[in-house]
Order: structure tokens, then sequence, then C-alpha cells
């Protein structure tokens, strides 16, 4: 038994409300992708969210022989954003080894929620990425047959021909390895901002509507479920960042703008970077969290092999977080003194 001292102050939250605000707040980005996907995005969803509750109820019943925690809704919610973390058509299949490293791997084996230091839907990601790269960053991507909101869609099947995938980001990086301007690439059809930020129609089933995921984030700030220095964090080092190297040389560097509407970057700074078991406790340390992830993600996106880095960079900087936990408030009392 643990005994800490007092006062103790008991709240009125609960894992279970948390787990399920955050799903509200994923709703909209699920809406948008079942609104230009349909079945596929359900089914994406529903395959993705049944095995990640079906793997953490049996390793928890047999490996572990505890108590059941499938009621806590952390496992729906790993398996939402690993849904949101793949392409819509994935086969069932990519979806549940995906499910089983987030929950057997990256979730329970440091010893179920509350203990794992890297998240898990992003480890499952990247174990696919690394282990699929076709079926993760090609033939899986493609634009839904209601085509754009906006414009003729040409984007769609231009995108396609390029050997990185369909992703807007691929598209781009493609284009600047063939020696096209960067003026020349955001002509093309389907990249103006305003599809970016209202139907994004290359990526993973979460990275279709920016709009969709900032109501999500507006939702959680709203119920104090996250705080936004994270978030804020990241966005404005990308942003300042990219934002460098484009007044350096806008024609081979991507504008900021675009950075930010592209990609994973929304739905990681919003909802993965927020973790509460995988980032920093104190504000201090939850900004350089942030600025780390930011760095990172432009970095890769930028020079790496990779189009998208966001992913990489979370779990990179989820390594920091015991490092950064160090960092300490200052006491009630020296704060005291100085009033």
């Amino acid at each position: 038994m643990i005994v800490s001292p007092s006062p103790h102050v008991h709240g009125k939250e609960s894992t279970r409300k948390l787990m399920g605000d955050v799903i509200i707040a994923l709703l909209p980005a699920v809406l948008v992708s079942i609104w230009f996907f349909g079945l596929s995005a359900i089914h994406l969803v529903c395959v993705s969210v049944l095995a990640c509750v079906v793997f953490e109820f049996l390793i928890q019943k047999f490996l572990l022989k505890g108590r059941s925690t499938v009621g806590d809704l952390s496992a729906v919610v790993t398996g939402v954003l690993l849904a949101l973390n793949l392409p819509v058509c994935s086969p069932w299949w990519l979806i549940v080894i995906g499910a089983l490293v987030a929950i057997g791997i990256a979730k329970m084996t440091f010893g179920g929620l509350g203990q794992n230091l890297f998240n898990p839907a992003l480890v499952a990601r990247v174990v696919l990425l690394v282990s699929f790269p076709v079926l993760m960053t090609g033939t899986a991507f493609h634009a839904p047959e209601t085509g754009y909101l906006f414009g003729n869609g040409d984007f769609a099947s231009a995108a396609l021909d390029a050997t990185s995938g369909a992703t807007p980001l691929g598209f781009v990086k493609e284009q600047l390895a063939k020696g096209v301007a960067m003026e020349e690439i955001m002509a093309t059809p389907g990249l103006s901002y305003t599809q970016l930020l209202f139907a994004n129609m290359g990526g993973s089933a979460g990275e279709l509507s920016a709009i969709a995921l900032l109501l999500g984030f507006i939702y959680l700030l709203c119920r104090r479920v996250i705080k936004p220095w994270i978030s804020l964090s990241i966005l404005v080092t990308v942003f300042v960042f990219a934002g460098i190297l484009y007044l350096a040389n806008p024609a081979k560097f991507v504008d900021p703008v675009f950075h930010i509407l592209n990609g994973g970057l929304l739905l990681g700074a919003f909802f993965m970077a927020t973790d509460y078991v995988t980032s920093p406790m104190v504000t201090k340390g939850q900004v350089i969290f942030g600025i780390g992830i930011g760095i990172i993600t432009v970095l890769i996106r930028t020079f790496g092999a990779y189009p998208e880095g966001v992913s990489f960079a979370i779990l990179i900087m989820n390594a920091t977080v015991p490092l950064l936990n160090k960092i300490q408030p200052k006491r009630f009392a020296v704060e005291a003194q100085k009033k």
C-alpha cells in the first residue's frame, strides 16, 4: 500500500469518462471519412476497434490473468486512432496485425493503460509502415468515389501515379525529386488550401479534413481533457521552421501552411501527442516536447525518405518523456514566500 500525504482531492473524472470524451472528439473525423468512403471506412473502424478490444480482453484474461480493463474504453480509443492512421482500403488482416501490435506489444507488454512508454496506435502504424510499405503508402490510398468537394479531382489521378503514394505530401516530394518547381506543383488541381482544409482526399482515414480534427480539438479543450501547450508548440514550431526553409528557397521547400494542413500533423498534434501517459506532466516539459516533435517532423518530411514524419517524431519524443518529467514545478512553499 502506498500512502501519500494530505491533502487528498477527489475529482469527478474517471478513465472511462476521459476516454468517452476522446471518442466524441474523434467522431467528426470518423464521420467525414465515412461520408467520403462509405462502407470502406465503416469496415476499417469496426474491425480496428473490435480487434483492439478482443486482444486486450484475451491478453488480460489468459496471459496477465487479471481483471478485464476493456470497460475503461481505452482499447476503443486505440482502435479508433489506429483506424484513422491507416489507409481506408486496408485489408482486414493488416488492421488485425496493427491491433495486435498496438495492444499486445505497445500497451499490455508494459503493463496496460498508464504504464506504456509509447503511443500504441503510432507504434502499430510505424510497424505496419516498415513491414508493409506498399500497402501503407501506395495502393491502399485512393480518392473516394464522390471525388473532391471542390475542383475536378485531377490531383487524385495524378498522385496515384507517384511511386511514393497518393498523399499530397508524397506527391509533392515525388515532384520535387523530379526537379519540378514548387510553384508549378502547387498549381496542380486539388492542392489548394480550400481543398486541404475541408476535404484533403489523400492519406490515411483521419487526414481527410482539417476542420473535423480542429472541431475535435476544441471539444477536448472545452471539456478540459487536454491542455493546449503541446499542440500549439508543435504547430508553431512546424510553422516557424518550415517558414524559414520556405523563405530561404521557395522553389524547393514547401510553405508552412501546406505542412500544417497536410498529412497526419493535426491528428498527431491534437490526439496522440497529447496522450496523458506518453506526454510530459508539467507545462515546460510539454512545450519542449512539442517543439521536439515539430522540428523532427519537418526534418523527416523535408530531408528524409518518408513523405510523412509525425509518427516517428512523436515516438522519438515519447522516449524523452521520463527525462522531461524530471522538470519539476516550483514548490508551493517557495511560491508562497515570493508572494
